[in-house]
C-alpha cells in the first residue's frame, strides 16, 4: 500500500487534521478535518486548566483528570477513523505529525494554576498530548516539530525558499477547497515533513 501521514495543529478543544501522501516527492491532500477533542463544545471543557483554576483544589484534579481521558479516548477515535479511511483509499497511515508549542516542561498543577500563563499552556499541551496519545495507541509513529521552527525547518529541508513554500502551501488546498486556512497550511507541512523522515529511515 502506498504510504500516507497526518498532521495536526491543535487548539483547545479541537485540532486541524491533515491527511496526505507523496507521489514524486509532491503532496496529495487525501483528508481534511476539523475534529472536536471534547465531547461538549463549551469554554468550560475547552479550556479545562481554566475551568479547574475556579474550582476547589480537589475537584480541578478530577477536572484536569476527566478532560484528559476524554481528549486521549477522542483523539484515538479520530485518528482510528482516518487510518480506516485512508485504508479504503489504498494507503498506510505511517506516521503522525504534531506541531508543538516552543515552551518550557509544564510545572505540577497548583504552579500552573497560579499562573495564568501556564494556564494558557497547560490547556494547549493536553490536546497535544492526546493527539500523541492516540497515535500510539493506533500504532503509527508521530512526528513532532516546535511552531515557530516550522517554516524554517520545512523550507531547508524541501529546499525550497519561503515564498516558493508559501505558494506551495496555498495551491495544496485549491483541489479541496474552504477551510484552507494557516492552521491546514501547517498541519499538511508537518505531515509532509513526516512522511520524508520515514522516507530517509527506510
Amino acid at each position: 500500500m502506498k504510504q500516507a501521514a497526518l498532521g495536526f495543529r491543535a487548539h483547545s478543544g479541537w485540532t486541524a487534521l491533515v491527511g496526505l501522501s507523496l507521489g514524486d516527492d509532491s503532496p496529495q491532500i487525501l483528508l481534511r478535518e476539523r475534529p472536536h477533542l471534547v465531547k461538549i463544545f463549551t469554554y468550560e471543557f475547552r479550556q479545562p486548566y481554566h475551568t479547574a483554576e475556579r474550582r476547589q483544589p480537589a475537584e480541578a484534579r478530577g477536572v484536569i483528570s476527566r478532560a484528559r481521558a476524554e481528549a486521549r479516548d477522542l483523539a484515538y477515535r479520530t485518528i482510528q477513523s482516518a487510518q480506516t479511511s485512508l485504508q479504503t483509499q489504498g494507503y498506510e497511515l505511517r506516521c503522525c505529525g504534531l506541531l508543538l508549542a516552543s515552551g518550557k516542561p509544564l510545572p505540577e498543577l497548583p504552579q500552573i494554576l497560579a499562573s495564568h500563563a501556564l494556564i494558557h499552556s497547560a490547556d494547549g499541551e493536553l490536546f497535544r498530548e492526546a493527539l500523541l496519545y492516540g497515535s500510539q495507541r493506533c500504532g503509527v509513529e508521530t512526528f513532532t516539530a516546535k511552531e515557530k521552527e516550522l517554516l524554517a525547518r520545512a523550507a531547508l529541508e524541501l529546499h525550497l525558499q519561503p515564498d516558493a513554500l508559501a505558494r506551495r502551501l496555498t495551491d495544496l488546498g485549491h483541489p479541496i477547497g474552504s477551510p484552507w486556512s494557516q492552521d491546514e497550511k501547517y498541519a499538511a507541512l508537518v505531515a509532509w515533513l513526516s512522511l520524508l523522515q520515514q522516507n530517509e529511515t527506510t
